[in-house]
């Protein structure tokens, strides 16, 4: 199996003993779904103009993630709404 190197430091993480069960197990993964589901829910449409070099922009990136443009979109439109969106450092750049 190939494991990126997140992946390695989680598998060794877990070798090392570094990670603690849940009490209620069962009860964790039901809630973990039920996020998950919800998230995942899109059910209102929305229709927006943008530049023809943007769209190919984002198309780009989204190749690159292996990811369908639309959803890398909801995923960036998502992350500005729940302030998890970080704006890259001016030395960054």
């Amino acid at each position: 199996m190939n494991l990126d190197q997140y992946e390695k430091e989680i598998e060794e993480a877990l070798e090392a003993g570094e990670f603690q069960s849940v009490e209620n197990l069962e009860r964790e993964i039901a809630i973990a779904r039920e996020i998950a589901v919800n998230h995942s829910r899109k059910d209102q449409r929305m229709n927006i103009r943008i530049s023809k070099r943007d769209l190919e922009k984002i198309k780009t990136k989204a190749m690159e993630e292996g990811i369908p443009y639309q959803t890398l979109v909801t995923s960036v439109l998502h992350k500005y709404v729940s302030g998890d969106l970080q704006e890259k450092e001016e030395n960054q750049k």
